[in-house]
């Protein structure tokens, strides 16, 4: 959980590259370090930790649980276990975005080339400067930290608002854009913020922003150094005044759980609306109300879903299923039975969830019968971007193929069909299955997948022929996996 948000905040990942394009990255062998990577794959990825008692002073620890360290005469290595003295550095934002990272016992500054990385420069140089790639799922919740409300697409103003008590529907979905070191915030309808508050069509000089890093929180400076802040009283998300960020100026990236609509056998959607807190299929339309977020338990990897009121699912007396848990507890958790285009809910009593005659949902039976059968829909995808154990999912550079394995990502269309999804490519051709087994990129007509939502964050997508997607050897995306393991499942 972050500090005044409802999701966790996620872990800030990223990788450092520095003057000649070079990522910083910690070998396994002799725990060295260089700046020999040309991409950000696990060896070049790092995660900041900050100091407990002084919050300027930040570690940053390796892929390999290690941290970053320099001696008194200049020399890195990155062995330490804990956090030692000469482990603590301080980050020195240029004006660029880039960082200085200053060695605090020592005051000298980190920087060099290939494997002449060196910790003793006396003032910064351009070789001692490093920009930073976040490594992490680029589809957030942005989280205002002075309002503690969250920002949304508010399509009728035409403008991203921050003033959502809870990251709800697929308007709070915030996809972060990295090109050539700039972030954009892209919205759910495919446009970008621009520094005025605008939303534009097109990505540019106007929408491309620096990011800061201060006190663990992040900071977006525009193009004329100024920084984006909530303005007004629907938090308008625009450039203010300030060119020094103060807590205005600071957010959070929040995990954006996925926010699914049920349909039950009387193709009805399940829905909190007739309030006295029960859960009925009775309604026609997909609103907030008909709208819940599935959140999955570490331990069991039981499914939860959450209410826009903040209330969660749970098994009562009899066997009924109310929105009345303030906690998570055993009977607000449910194991799924993925079915194809439909799934199975069982309750903690060991019952499955069924659909009553009046719409009423209760954990009451033995067997899977056709009342027992739900559509879950997922509604705040539109844009798919997967990362799987080897990095992101893209367009080969060659062929039909699709990469499973970089450091970039491409963006999908994700399209509903009545259970299943068809993947869409940027070139408006569809994914499909060869005979060879290959994710291909260019069909004409749509192939349906299946989406399992399996562990915390992240899903397994099964092929119309029972096989998984999955990221081969060579960093191929192919669908023949037989079983779900690290290599089929995906963030997204």
């Amino acid at each position: 959980m972050s500090a005044n948000g409802i999701n966790r905040a996620l872990k800030l990942q990223f990788g450092l590259i520095n003057f000649e394009s070079r990522y910083l990255t910690a070998e396994a062998f002799g725990f060295k370090v260089n700046a020999l990577g040309v991409s950000m794959k696990k060896k070049q990825i790092w995660t900041l930790e900050q100091d407990e008692q002084d919050g300027q002073v930040v570690f940053l620890r390796s892929h390999l649980g290690r941290y970053l360290a320099s001696d008194k005469d200049g020399k890195m290595t990155c062995g330490a276990e804990k956090q030692d003295p000469d482990c603590r550095f301080l980050i020195v934002p240029q004006s660029d975005g880039r960082w200085a990272l200053q060695s605090e016992p020592y005051l000298r500054y980190f920087g060099g080339s290939a494997d002449y990385l060196s910790c003793f420069a006396q003032v910064i140089g351009e070789q001692d400067l490093w920009a930073v790639h976040l490594a992490l799922h680029p589809q957030a919740s942005l989280l205002s930290v002075a309002r503690k409300r969250y920002a949304h697409l508010s399509a009728s103003d035409g403008e991203i608002s921050v003033d959502s008590n809870i990251p709800w529907g697929v308007d709070s979905l915030i996809t972060l854009v990295y090109l050539d070191g700039k972030y954009s915030l892209k919205t759910c309808d495919s446009r970008f913020l621009s520094y005025d508050g605008k939303l534009m069509k097109e990505n540019s000089n106007t929408t491309s922003f620096t990011l800061e890093l201060k006190s663990g929180k992040l900071a977006f400076k525009d193009c004329v150094g100024k920084y984006l802040t909530p303005v007004g009283p629907t938090g308008t998300l625009r450039s203010g005044r300030c060119s020094k960020p103060g807590k205005e100026e600071l957010f959070d990236l929040e995990e954006s759980h996925p926010q699914v609509v049920f349909q039950a056998a009387n193709k009805r959607f399940v829905s909190v609306k007739q309030g006295l807190n029960s859960l009925s299929a009775n309604q026609d339309v997909e609103t907030d109300m008909e709208t819940f977020q599935m959140e999955i338990d570490k331990e069991s990897n039981r499914s939860m879903f959450r209410t826009n009121g903040g209330t969660y699912w749970a098994l009562v007396t009899h066997g009924e299923i109310q929105s009345t848990a303030t906690e998570v507890e055993v009977n607000t958790m449910f194991d799924i039975e993925w079915r194809g285009q439909s799934l199975a809910l069982k309750a903690s009593n060991g019952k499955y969830v069924c659909t009553k005659k009046n719409g009423q949902l209760s954990a009451v039976s033995d067997t899977v019968g056709v009342d027992e059968l739900f559509v879950m829909k997922l509604i705040n995808r539109p844009m798919l971007i997967l990362f799987g154990e080897n990095g992101f999912v893209c367009h080969h550079k060659n062929s039909n193929t699709l990469n499973a394995n970089r450091s970039v990502y491409d963006i999908f269309s994700l399209i509903f069909n009545d259970g299943a999804y068809n993947i869409k490519s940027v070139n408006g051709k569809f994914w499909y299955i060869s005979s060879g087994g290959f994710v291909c990129s260019d069909g004409e007509k749509p192939e349906d997948f299946f989406l399992e939502f399996l562990e915390p964050g992240r899903v397994a997508i099964k092929c119309s022929d029972g096989k998984y997607l999955r990221g081969d050897q060579g960093g191929t995306l192919m669908g023949n996996g037989a079983t779900v393991d690290a290599s089929s499942l995906w963030e997204f």
